[in-house]
């Protein structure tokens, strides 16, 4: 079979099932595991290099209300391919090609492909999409085992943080402006033993105000810039100190939230060990490699 992704967490996702040999292109964005890497890009970024935080929020609100990605296709490289099955998305408009567009270039190709778009809310949604890949793909007996060692490792920080004191959180998901995240990240702060005093789980990640996440009284803001990793992140925590400081929070972290929180991917589970060792260190043990978990000093 041969496959085309156009979504990072559905490449991680293929990968896990043993299904990398099939996969014949990426997005430019697709950079886990390794071997994605070097497979061919089949997305360009629109948007210019070097643009502000706030600056990437405006460009992205401009293309979205004229209903336009921030993401181009090639798709003369698609046809090219004559793939039998396109991953692609349509949760977020903001992280991959227009859904439309994709179905569009497909109805074009001689091998009909068939075109399939995941869209998980939360954790269980993201394991429910192991089992909708492994029907197209007759990879079965992989996604159960997947599953089940997914399961093991949630079910290891929930009996590890029972009974421990709930932490209450905040995440951010941007910082200028202020967005608290949404979908399945309010469901991982329960699981890690903490409370999640802003978002909503299987919601839509939603604008706020540093006034309103002061007014939370979060005990420890998480800091996950959409698609950054730990070290940008952490900039971007850094630029805006003064901002955090009103929150008088004990705590504020940054991590990668590229790898471990933005991408409903198998690396969730990833996220929720880290999380649970940020507000519970006594009770689960560090997974993260070193710098992936930042303390920002206040």
């Amino acid at each position: 079979m041969r496959i085309v992704s156009l979504v990072p967490h559905a490449t991680e996702l293929l990968f896990a099932l043993g299904l990398g040999d099939d996969v014949v292109a990426v997005t430019h964005e697709c950079d886990f595991p390794e071997a994605a890497r070097s497979l061919p890009h089949i997305t360009r970024d629109v948007l210019p290099a070097g643009l502000t935080a706030r600056e990437i929020d405006a460009a992205v609100r401009e293309r979205t209300e004229r209903g336009e990605a921030i993401y181009e296709l090639d798709a003369e490289r698609l046809r090219d391919l004559e793939p039998d099955l396109i991953v692609t998305q349509e949760l977020c408009p903001v992280c991959a090609v227009s859904y439309d567009d994709v179905r569009a270039v497909a109805s074009t190709i001689p091998t009909h492909p068939r075109v399939v778009a995941l869209e998980p809310h939360t954790l269980g949604e993201s394991f429910g999409d192991v089992r909708t890949i492994a029907q197209l793909t007759d990879s079965r007996d992989a996604a159960l085992d997947l599953i089940a060692r997914q399961r093991a490792r949630v079910d290891a920080v929930r009996v590890a943080v029972r009974g421990a004191e709930r932490i209450p959180v905040a995440a951010l998901e941007w910082l200028d402006p202020v967005f608290v995240a949404g979908h399945w990240t309010p469901q991982i702060i329960e699981l890690a033993g903490g409370v999640d005093v802003m978002g909503f789980a299987g919601e839509h990640s939603q604008q706020s105000t540093w006034e309103a996440v002061a007014a939370a009284q979060p005990q420890v803001v998480v800091c996950i810039p959409c698609g950054y990793d730990a070290q940008r992140s952490a900039d971007e925590a850094r630029a805006h100190l003064d901002e955090l400081r009103s929150v008088r929070a004990e705590r504020v972290v940054a991590v990668d939230a590229a790898a471990y929180f933005s991408r409903p991917g198998p690396r969730l589970v990833d996220g929720l060990e880290l999380l649970a060792n940020v507000l519970h260190p006594e009770l689960v043990p560090d997974i993260a490699p070193p710098g992936e978990i930042v303390e920002i000093e206040l």
